[in-house]
């Protein structure tokens, strides 16, 4: 009865000590995002004068007036619609393409289909950098150089070698029973993957769309080289704002926050399948 009393006691400590060094972990990482926060919602001045943390001593340097000058702000607005126009199609043809070449991958016998899969695997292991310059060519020849369709090529050429080797390896683990009896009742590949693989793949298919969405989100580089000046997603409009810092840090703070709430809401609505692809993920 000690002995198993003990060890319940262990238990709770040990679980108690591992649940406190992960709050004080988060804290630590989420501190500049809670930083940011606050200064987004002070007035220049305040920002100038004194630390954001100030704010709890005195509420009335709260104010809505930097999101307000923010949304008035066409060149930032224009920014945040372009980052919407660039990530939608990137990530849309990133998932539906990968997914089906996943499935081809996983389930339909081909001549050189383990050449094919070597190949994408390998081309996981790309640098972004020693691509610039040929594709900078190769659009150019196209007439797409300076626009936005560049920077969704580059991010879709460079995230289908990931999405299918991912919905590949995902599309593998169902059942080999299920997809024979389907085709012997008939079902061609397009149903069988329309109607099984799909849904069965839908953790997957969640995290494909969440660690596109991030990435495409949230790049800058690509967008650099590649997009106009009338293309200019919300990263490049950021770090054009950076050169008169200590002038313009009320909308450097709001803008910043306000790139952040699409992928968290776009992270937290894929949580759960997100969550259930890593567990699954584990567990085979």
């Amino acid at each position: 009865m000690k002995n198993t009393l003990s060890a319940r006691i262990n238990r709770v400590l040990a679980n108690s000590t591992v649940n406190v060094v992960l709050l004080i972990v988060a804290a630590m990482w989420l501190l500049p995002t809670v930083g940011l926060f606050f200064q987004s919602v002070r007035s220049p001045q305040d920002n100038a004068q004194t630390g954001w943390w100030t704010i709890f001593d005195n509420f009335e340097q709260w104010t809505w007036g930097n999101y307000q000058s923010i949304l008035a702000n066409e060149t930032m607005m224009g920014s945040l619609w372009n980052t919407v126009l660039i990530v939608i199609p990137s990530t849309f043809l990133v998932v539906f393409i990968g997914a089906m070449a996943g499935y081809a991958l996983a389930w339909i016998d081909f001549p050189g289909r383990t050449a094919v899969l070597t190949i994408i695997v390998g081309l996981m292991a790309v640098p972004l950098q020693v691509s610039f310059i040929p594709l900078a060519q190769l659009f150019g020849a196209m007439g797409i150089f300076g626009t936005r369709w560049a920077v969704i090529l580059f991010h879709t050429a460079f995230g289908l070698p990931f999405a299918v080797f991912l919905m590949r390896n995902y599309f593998r683990q169902i059942s080999p029973e299920l997809m024979e009896a389907a085709r012997l009742d008939g079902a061609g590949e397009m149903r069988i993957f329309l109607r099984i693989a799909l849904p069965l793949g839908a953790p997957a298919l969640a995290s494909l769309t969440i660690f596109q969405f991030l990435w495409s989100w949230n790049d800058m580089l690509v967008a650099l080289i590649f997009a106009g000046p009338q293309d200019k997603p919300i990263t490049v409009a950021l770090s054009e704002q950076l050169r008169l810092f200590s002038s313009n840090i009320d909308i450097l703070a709001a803008g910043a926050f306000l790139s952040m709430i699409i992928p968290l809401l776009v992270f937290f609505a894929g949580q759960k399948y997100f969550v259930n692809a890593l567990l699954q993920g584990s567990t085979k």
